[in-house]
């Protein structure tokens, strides 16, 4: 067994390298490529222009003029003509290269028609500028996955583990739950754990697109991917590389491309029908009125004399028409900006699981949230005292003794209201948790006893309520009543600003569900000007709330619903939503599995920012299918009416194309 494990982890170690030798090498090849298009279209351009120079200064036949020119065409176009090939001898014919190949050949060719002028340098210009857009669209994607591969630089190298007395250097996927990692100053984090000894500050840009380092001790969380900044820490490991959270935000963004949205799953749906549609229709506009024309002299006899002169003028309008039709613009800046969009939202830490879930963002309606962890911190603490036979700081001082071995949210809440106890002197003994009641001790010479109402009535203290909302706290010295201690979860402090900045957007509701009390359900509420709350929930009246909602909303409108939660019992509502939004700073690995998109700095602000990214990709998106389809539509009408030269043609294929996939790369700029 132990040798099986020890090749699991040389077999990960080994995928590891091997995925970032691929990644280095992808890179390296890109750039190589890139350079290489540049010097090929420069070199193009100087044959054009030499082949130009021989037409206009040498007397050649159309034969000879053809090889002139032959020879700038076939250097710039061959790649072309060659996917153009092999896509017909895999029967995928209808493609923007075979497009391409048919016009320009048709190009090359009309000159030899009766009455016709060679088209030789519009044929050779149409391949050159194909190649043009080429190089910007790998230009665009190349910047589009330099957006995501800063996620590559999360990725730790090496983990310093403590073992046996020594520091080992091993890769972080041989590290094992619950050894002790030493981290360094200027190092990254190798995988999750626990602070067990040191302090420092780290910074956690990659990961949340915070740029304020975030300072951590003994006892606090750390993830994989942060940076120390300061000082030396010994960090408790938590969980596996592979469950780590820079394992899983590198695989999630990796394999976002996979969910297409709706309008890339309709583009290439459009251009799989709309190629073959074009090619038959350029061949009819080339055919079809030369031969109409041909009979205009005896509907019972064809005119070749007409034919022949015709043809050669329809044809040409045919290949402008095949031109102008090829759908490169529509294919490759839809699918470009949101990859960008995904890209850019991930360089604020937000990580969209999906090109899918940035439609469904963008037309978001009602924001539910879970509340605990969510709006609030989930973290209890004292929010009022209310003493009645001593001063505050002694009542928070005696419920704070007899807590001090208790593990539960409300004694860590005392103690970090009073964090002298420790340190006070008073003496502790006696200590006896009652089920069901609270906690009974000994300080110094006094019974205290902290707890609810049962333990009140059972010592005969006469307790009364408290108008605040929270956990109260009673408190009884010697059997006689000494007041009480509100507790309450914190709102976080961009809570408010989340819900107003939604509001701003059009978001029409917002909701809150929760399991806690009416009260407090109420007054995080009315706190945070939510338009509608519902306490006292199980998780699977969430579900229920979630699936009533939804189905009455899609009787009605078009808007979605999104569910923001993060603990383990949100996962199926998360699931449930049309986009489950989790917080995957501190959220549950399960929730953060079932969500589309994952907040990695926990704050609810970034879900109106998250809104935005998405509404902005999809503008840009729109942008470049208006764009492409409105130039085209011109330039076709022209062409079918004998307005058009092939430089316009160009323009609205190839011009178009690298006006979109330049509109596609703001999309990275969120």
């Amino acid at each position: 067994m132990a040798a099986h494990h020890h090749n699991h982890q040389e077999n990960e170690e080994h995928h590891r390298q091997h995925c970032e030798e691929h990644h280095e090498h992808e890179h390296h090849h890109e750039e190589t490529s890139l350079k290489a298009q540049i010097i090929k279209i420069v070199v193009a351009v100087v044959l054009l222009i030499a082949a130009v120079l021989v037409e206009k200064t040498c007397h050649l036949t159309t034969w000879q003029l053809l090889l002139v020119y032959l020879v700038p065409y076939l250097y710039i176009g061959f790649d072309t003509l060659k996917e153009a090939a092999e896509g017909l001898a895999h029967g995928e014919a209808f493609n923007e290269h075979f497009l391409m190949s048919v016009a320009t050949l048709g190009a090359l060719g009309i000159g030899f028609l009766p009455g016709a002028e060679t088209q030789f340098p519009e044929a050779v210009f149409v391949m050159l500028f194909f190649q043009i857009g080429e190089l910007f669209e790998g230009y665009a994607e190349g910047k589009s996955r330099e957006g995501i591969a800063h996620l590559m630089d999360i990725r730790p190298d090496v983990a310093h583990v403590e073992r046996h007395g020594t520091v080992e250097d091993v890769g972080p996927e041989r590290v094992q739950v619950g050894e002790i990692l030493l981290v360094k100053p200027g190092e990254k984090v190798p995988l999750d754990g626990v602070v067990v000894e040191g302090s420092t500050a780290l910074n956690t840009v990659a990961l949340t697109g915070e740029s304020v380092p975030r300072p951590v001790a003994e006892g606090d969380e750390v993830i994989s991917g942060c940076i120390n900044l300061s000082g030396l820490v010994k960090v408790r490991t938590t969980k596996a590389f592979g469950e780590s959270t820079v394992s899983k935000i590198i695989d999630l963004v990796e394999n976002a491309a996979a969910n297409k949205s709706k309008s890339e799953a309709f583009i290439t749906r459009f251009a799989r029908v709309y190629t073959p549609v074009v090619v038959f229709a350029a061949l009819a506009l080339a055919i079809i009125p030369p031969v109409v024309l041909s009979l205009s002299f005896s509907p019972c006899s064809f005119h070749l004399p007409t034919f022949t002169a015709q043809l050669s003028t329809w044809l040409y309008r045919a290949l402008m028409f095949l031109v102008v039709s090829c759908p490169c613009a529509l294919v490759i800046s839809v699918p470009l900006t949101f990859f960008g969009g995904i890209g850019g939202a991930s360089r604020k830490g937000i990580l969209v699981k999906g090109a899918n879930y940035l439609d469904v963002l963008s037309k978001i309606g009602t924001v539910v949230f879970d509340k605990t962890g969510t709006l609030t911190h989930g973290q209890f603490a004292v929010t009022a005292v209310h003493p009645e036979k001593c001063d505050e700081k002694h009542l928070l001082h005696l419920a704070a003794h007899v807590e001090h071995y208790s593990t539960h949210p409300v004694g860590a809440a005392l103690r970090d209201a009073f964090p002298d106890e420790a340190t006070d002197g008073c003496k502790l003994s006696e200590v006896k948790e009652i089920a069901g009641q609270g906690i009974q001790a000994k300080v110094e010479d006094w019974t205290v006893c902290v707890g609810n109402t049962k333990m009140m009535d059972a010592v005969g203290a006469v307790w009364h309520d408290c108008a605040h909302a929270g956990t109260i706290i009673h408190v009884a010295i010697d059997g006689e009543y000494a007041g009480h201690i509100v507790i309450n979860d914190q709102v976080k402090e961009d809570s408010a600003e989340a819900i107003q900045e939604l509001k701003s957007l059009g978001v029409a509701r917002t909701v809150m569900l929760t399991g806690d009390r009416e009260a407090v359900g109420r007054e995080v509420a009315e706190q945070l000007s939510l338009d509608e709350y519902h306490a006292e929930l199980l998780p699977t009246d969430k579900v229920s709330y979630i699936e009533i909602e939804r189905n009455a909303q899609g009787a009605t409108s078009n808007a979605q619903l999104a569910f923001v939660g993060d603990g383990i019992n949100d996962a199926p509502v998360l699931a449930r939503a049309d986009v489950g939004i989790a917080m995957g700073g501190l959220g549950s690995d399960a929730a953060i599995e079932a969500a589309d998109v994952v907040l990695m700095d926990d704050k609810p602000s970034k879900i109106a920012l998250a809104i935005r990214i998405a509404r902005r990709t999809l503008r840009i998106a729109r942008q470049n299918v208006w764009l492409a389809i409105g130039v085209k539509v011109a330039v076709l009408l022209l062409a079918a009416f004998g307005l058009a030269t092939m430089w316009m043609a160009v323009f609205a294929d190839v011009g178009v194309t690298v006006l979109a996939v330049l509109n596609a790369m703001r999309a990275l700029k969120n």
